[in-house]
């Protein structure tokens, strides 16, 4: 799972959540900050610091350590659709994240729009936009990625999975501290 943060409390960045084939779940960060606050909202058994960038549009470059991944980005799939109807402001709100948690559990099996973020805290992700991926390669650890395929099992890295069918979500992610 790649995440580009294009703004977050400590400016722009990419870090890759990496699920092993020996089910290993693995953090690519570029930072210690950004490691020990994303490494407090997910589970991993293991955090890696180092360069992580993703370039590109229509077609990504993530570079991390021990990462090679290429993807092109298709075009815009129904629910993508659906969900560009609905009003940014309102799509990114906590409220309607926590509405159509239900609707997504049912639409996208270990999907979740709302969770726990651990330590107290409540995490909603406010999708805008979804397209598929149409094509994939690279390498994780000079080991051969293999071809685009279903995301199975889920890679059980916080509350929610990613979509089983790979693809690029464009969402915003709110998580609200107790107190």
């Amino acid at each position: 799972m790649v995440g580009r943060w294009d703004d977050s409390p400590w400016g722009p960045f990419t870090d890759v959540m990496v699920a092993a084939a020996d089910g290993t779940r693995v953090l690519l960060a570029p930072s210690e900050q950004v490691a020990s606050y994303v490494g407090a909202t997910y589970t991993f058994d293991r955090v890696e610091l180092g360069p992580v960038q993703a370039t590109g549009e229509g077609r990504w470059a993530v570079r991390g350590p021990g990462l090679v991944l290429d993807l092109e980005v298709g075009g815009r799939l129904p629910l993508g659709r659906l969900l560009r109807l609905v009003p940014r402001r309102v799509a990114t709100a906590p409220a309607w994240s926590a509405l159509t948690d239900p609707i997504a559990r049912t639409m996208l099996r270990g999907v979740r729009t709302r969770g726990s973020a651990g330590q107290g805290r409540q995490e909603f992700y406010g999708a805008t936009d979804l397209h598929r991926v149409v094509a994939a390669g690279g390498s994780w650890r000079e080991t051969d990625l293999g071809a685009l395929a279903p995301v199975w099992p889920e890679p059980g890295f916080g509350f929610g999975s990613t979509p089983s069918r790979p693809s690029v979500t464009r969402l915003v992610t709110t998580i609200h501290r107790p107190g």
